[in-house]
């Protein structure tokens, strides 16, 4: 066979593997309990922030039990383990359309290899297992073309120094933020210290932070995983408020508060670990 034949055979296969590649993640349980304990919580939330640069197609959670109980107990028991594991990825921004699969599975048949064991293999059966598959990575045609449109959007510090008014809103284009995090991804500081540069040079607005979140149900806040607080939202305000007064933006000229997920954008969630202003305030302008 052909060299180059089976080179091109060999990086296909390759891709393949690449491709179908998921990240694993299992959470053990108490005996009889479905809460989380406190040490698996921090182990799962610890798997979670591993994923905020993975494009994500679907997460799957099954939950199990060991050998003992009734099969109807065991088969609610773990169905309460793996809701359990999706409320706490829906707390922390992962988009629960990405959960294609939640489903309790009962017990686990118990395999003795020793007697000595058997606590600990009953401990190891009570668990819910969590399996992260990624997306095939964009053709680089579609990759450009998200380029050329994101360069096409007026840029923010632009929009500052334009023509506003009272009542507009400016989106911090290009400021994302961590999942579950406050502070912003290392890309968008540069963008974030030209729109305060921008601020300081348009000294006649008002204006209100507003800080919001993606993925969490009937517009709660999500939890700021540093501080263990559900007021995310808020708290990605208030680190552009600082951040602002930090560069010279006199603080009279701004507030700054947490609109939770009341305003989701429609499109890929990222874009709703946002922050951007209200102008409440417009004077004349001096220049």
């Amino acid at each position: 066979m052909n060299k180059f034949l089976v080179f091109i055979i060999l990086f296909i296969l390759n891709c393949e593997v690449t491709y179908s590649q998921k990240f694993t993640h299992e959470v053990y349980f108490d005996t009889d309990k479905y809460e989380v304990p406190s040490t698996e919580e921090n182990r799962l939330l610890l798997f979670i922030s591993t994923l905020t640069d993975v494009d994500i197609q679907s997460i799957s959670i099954y939950g199990f039990c060991d050998d003992r109980g009734a099969d109807s107990y065991n088969l609610i028991l773990s169905q309460q383990r793996a809701n359990a594991i999706k409320t706490i990825f829906s707390e922390n921004e992962i988009n629960e359309d990405l959960i294609t699969n939640v489903d309790g599975k009962g017990e686990i048949l118990l395999k003795i290899v020793d007697e000595e064991n058997l606590l600990k293999i009953r401990g190891l059966n009570r668990k819910v297992e969590i399996m992260v598959k990624p997306k095939q990575p964009k053709p680089k045609e579609e990759e450009k073309k998200e380029d050329v449109i994101a360069e096409e959007k007026k840029d923010t510090s632009e929009q500052i120094r334009g023509d506003v008014k009272v009542g507009d809103k400016i989106i911090f284009e290009n400021i994302l933020f961590k999942t579950g995090y406050a502070r912003v991804n290392t890309e968008s500081r540069k963008t974030l210290e030209s729109i305060a540069q921008a601020l300081v040079e348009r000294d006649n607005i008002y204006f209100t932070i507003q800080g919001h979140v993606c993925c969490t149900k009937y517009t709660r806040d999500a939890v700021d995983r540093k501080t263990k607080k559900r007021n995310l939202s808020e708290a990605r305000a208030k680190y552009v408020y600082d951040y602002f007064i930090k560069k010279g933006v006199n603080k009279r000229r701004m507030r700054y508060m947490g609109m939770r997920r009341k305003f989701p954008l429609g499109g890929d969630p990222k874009f709703d670990r946002r922050v951007e202003i209200l102008i409440t305030y417009v004077g004349d302008d001096n220049q």
